[in-house]
C-alpha cells in the first residue's frame, strides 16, 4: 500500500470511529433522557425513598444492570436533575440580564418568559426537586443551593437595574424577584400543555404581568417623599402577591 493510500485509509478509518461515536452519543442522550423523565415520574409518584433502580429499570424496560452504565444510584439520578435545571436556569438568565444597550424592563420579560417556559417544559422534574430538596445531601445539595440562589440573584440584579435607571418603582427588590420566580415556577403545578394549549402565550401573559408589577407607570411615581415612596413600595408587593396562584 502506498503513503497516499494507507493516508486515506487511516482517514477514513478516522471519519467512521468519529460517526459510530457522534450515533453511541446520541443514543446515550436518548436513552438518558428517558431515564431521567421515567424516575422523575416514579419519585414524584410514590417518592424518592418508595422508588427503587428496579423500579426504574422495570418501567424502562431494560434490566437493573443495564441502569449502571448511565447512572450509579438514585442520589445520582437527583444530582444530574440538580446540574441540569436550577443551574442551566441561572446560566440562561445571566446571558439575558447582561445584554448591552437594552432597558431592564425589557431583560426582565424576557427572563421571566425563559423562567415560566423551562418550567412548563419539564414540570415533573421541577416539582420532583420541590417534593425531594430534603433527600439531597453533602455537594448535591450545596449545588442545588447554589443554583436557586443564582437564579434569585439574577431577578434581583435586574429589578435593582431598573429601579436605578428610573424603569421600575423603588420596591424591595428582593421581594420582587421572589414573587416573579414564585409565578414561573408554579406553572409546573398547574399548566396542563396540549396542541390546543401552549405555553407560549402563557409565558408572555407571566413575564407582562412580572414587569408591570413593578414599572414606573407615571411620573407621580418618581416621587421622592419617603411616605410616598413607602406607599408605592406596599402596593407593589400587594400587587405582586395579587398575582401569585
Amino acid at each position: 500500500m502506498t503513503s497516499n493510500q494507507e493516508k486515506a485509509a487511516t482517514g477514513r478509518s478516522k471519519r467512521a470511529t468519529a460517526r459510530n461515536s457522534d450515533g453511541a452519543g446520541a443514543r446515550r442522550e436518548l436513552v438518558e433522557q428517558k431515564l431521567f423523565e421515567v424516575a422523575s415520574e416514579l419519585f414524584t409518584e410514590r417518592g424518592f425513598t418508595g422508588t427503587s433502580l428496579q423500579d426504574i429499570a422495570d418501567a424502562m424496560g431494560v434490566s437493573r444492570p443495564a441502569l449502571y452504565y448511565y447512572v450509579k444510584s438514585k442520589d445520582d439520578i437527583l444530582a444530574r436533575l440538580v446540574e441540569e435545571l436550577p443551574l442551566r436556569n441561572a446560566a440562561q438568565l445571566g446571558e439575558l440580564r447582561t445584554r448591552a444597550g437594552l432597558p431592564a424592563a425589557e431583560k426582565l420579560r424576557d427572563m421571566t418568559r425563559l423562567q415560566a417556559m423551562n418550567a412548563a417544559s419539564a414540570p415533573i422534574r421541577l416539582r420532583l426537586l420541590d417534593r425531594n430538596e430534603h433527600h439531597l445531601k453533602g455537594k448535591v445539595a450545596k449545588t442545588h443551593a447554589t443554583g436557586k440562589r443564582a437564579v434569585l440573584a439574577e431577578f434581583q440584579a435586574v429589578v435593582e437595574e431598573g429601579i436605578r435607571n428610573g424603569e421600575f418603582r423603588p420596591v424591595d427588590a428582593r421581594t420582587a424577584a421572589l414573587a416573579i420566580i414564585g409565578m414561573c415556577n408554579w406553572v409546573a403545578w398547574w399548566f396542563e400543555p396540549g396542541p390546543e394549549n401552549p405555553a407560549a402565550p402563557v409565558a408572555e401573559q407571566i413575564a407582562e404581568s412580572a414587569v408591570l408589577g413593578v414599572a414606573v407607570v407615571d411620573e407621580r411615581d418618581r416621587s421622592n417623599d419617603p411616605r410616598q415612596l413607602v406607599r408605592q413600595v406596599r402596593e407593589g408587593i400587594d400587587r405582586l402577591e395579587r398575582l401569585l396562584p
